[in-house]
């Protein structure tokens, strides 16, 4: 990297804000450069290649929270320098977290009492919750088996085909068989009945998903609980239920505190949330709740004093970032449970308005439930000229980010897109999309329209040319047979 280094009349070195001049070479892709450069000049060039990012408050693929009350985010800069892996140096850091994981047990409904310490930890996200909650089921029933003398080398999970990526990992990386229940066109969660039926005496858990990431659909999991309450009293055997509420956590308390789901159910063992989703702070942060201690094996708990006090630890990475423990924290107070009511209930309305525009076109089917996280997801009614993914493209040229995608087994035929709304989609952009869409719509309904001519004129035009071949070649054979004579 050469720095340019112009000098004033004075002989000062004059050092320009802005790095197009001080950079004259590709910048260092693969080895660090040899020299230093000004610190605006390295926040510009950083600066400047990230304008060419997708804007996160368009990005209605994700549903990770990208707008937070400049309060909460200075308090996140104030404590982004703490560990908190280091609890005996930042003991107020560790009582907030601990603050939190009670707050989310009650509002699960876990059987404690007021005063009672719950049992939970903070992660980066649900896919470490997942983890960690799967470690737990996994030890536990290996113990199980191993007193009764019967093998454990053949661990398995009951999920649906609708299961976020995390599960697969854990699957994979922990030596576990994943038995998923295939999805049907028109049902794209998982069937309890078919889980319950795939259930056998190796199933460390059947995992249910309180808002899929293709749908925003709730599973039944009151239904499964009933179907698997059944079916261990009929075998002996006693596998639980663990509840994916990653996007739904923070939404089913607030807009449908009535629907049984989570620690009301007696199989319902442990519960991971993202923070950072509906939650409401920005990634990562993730929360996984258990049921009683009973459902975490001390053997899973590390202790260390190496950081100056006995600690116990179930993480499966060690240092992280407090900031955003201490973020979720204040939301949790600063909104209350009216403040978060207040949220989910604008981000369903807005949902619904989304909605409604979309169904006003006549060109899509909604596949996404009104009970459920506040998303639209869409297919096309007839997508012979275009697809959904045709639209997902074009939809980047006006800045938004709305995926497309085909269902998992046996739905896979089924193209979809989704868009998430959060807190930060507002009713004003809501209409910009839906006319949006609409341009866009009609621009490749035109292309079609344009293409079917050519393609049209191109055929009429080989097949007058074809004709014309032929009737050369008769009047040549024709002239062929003629005998020459005088004219």
């Amino acid at each position: 990297m050469v720095i340019s280094n112009a000098s004033s009349s004075a002989g000062e070195a004059v050092y320009s804000t802005f790095s197009s001049r001080y950079v004259r070479e590709e910048l260092p892709r693969y080895r660090m450069p040899s020299g230093s450069i000004p610190k605006e000049a390295a926040y510009q060039i950083i600066s400047d290649e990230l304008m060419l990012d997708g804007n996160p408050r368009l990005n209605l693929a994700s549903f990770v929270t990208t707008w937070m009350e400049p309060e909460c985010g200075k308090l996140m800069m104030d404590s982004v320098n703490k560990n908190y892996v280091d609890m005996d140096e930042y003991p107020v850091t560790t009582e907030l977290q601990n603050r939190c994981v009670n707050m989310i047990a009650h509002l699960f409904n876990a059987p404690i009492g007021e005063d009672e310490t719950a049992i939970g930890v903070s992660t980066v996200g649900s896919s470490e919750a997942i983890m960690l909650a799967g470690l737990a089921f996994k030890r536990k029933w290996a113990n199980k088996m191993k007193e009764q003398g019967k093998p454990c080398d053949k661990p398995n999970i009951v999920t649906g085909a609708n299961v976020q990526v995390c599960w697969e990992k854990f699957a994979r990386y922990f030596e576990v068989e994943l038995k998923e229940v295939k999805l049907t066109e028109g049902y794209y969660v998982m069937d309890p009945k078919k889980a319950v039926e795939m259930v056998d005496e190796n199933t460390i858990c059947v995992a249910a998903i309180l808002g899929s990431t293709l749908t925003g659909e709730y599973e039944d999991v009151k239904l499964l609980n009933d179907l698997l309450v059944a079916k261990n009293k009929e075998t002996g055997w006693d596998v639980p239920i663990h509840v994916d509420a990653a996007s739904g956590g923070f939404i089913a308390p607030f807009l449908q505190p009535e629907l049984e789901w989570d620690f009301r159910l007696p199989l319902v063992k442990s519960i991971n949330v993202s923070g950072h989703k509906y939650g409401l702070v920005y990634p990562g942060v993730g929360w996984v709740i258990w049921r009683s201690k009973a459902d975490l094996p001390d053997e899973l708990i590390f202790h260390i004093n190496y950081l100056g006090t006995d600690q116990p630890t179930f993480t499966l990475n060690f240092s992280k970032g407090a900031s955003q423990i201490i973020a979720q924290y204040y939301q949790l107070i600063r909104l209350g449970f009216e403040g978060y009511k207040h949220i989910m209930e604008n981000c369903k309305l807005n949902a619904a308005v989304l909605k409604e525009g979309i169904d006003a076109t006549g060109r899509f089917d909604v596949l996404s439930k009104a009970d459920g996280v506040p998303l639209v997801a869409i297919r096309l009614k007839d997508s012979t000229n275009f697809s959904v993914f045709d639209i997902s493209e074009n939809l980047r040229r006006f800045g938004w980010i709305v995926p497309a995608y085909t269902m998992p087994a046996d739905a896979e035929h089924v193209a979809v897109l989704r868009i998430v709304i959060r807190e930060d989609f507002n009713r004003s952009l809501a209409q910009r999309l839906l006319t949006d869409i609409n341009k866009i719509v009609g621009e490749l309904d035109a292309h079609a329209v344009h293409a079917i001519k050519l393609s049209t004129a191109a055929a009429a035009e080989g097949a007058s040319k074809s004709t014309v071949d032929a009737v050369t070649e008769a009047f040549k054979g024709l002239a062929g047979n003629k005998k020459a004579g005088v004219c």
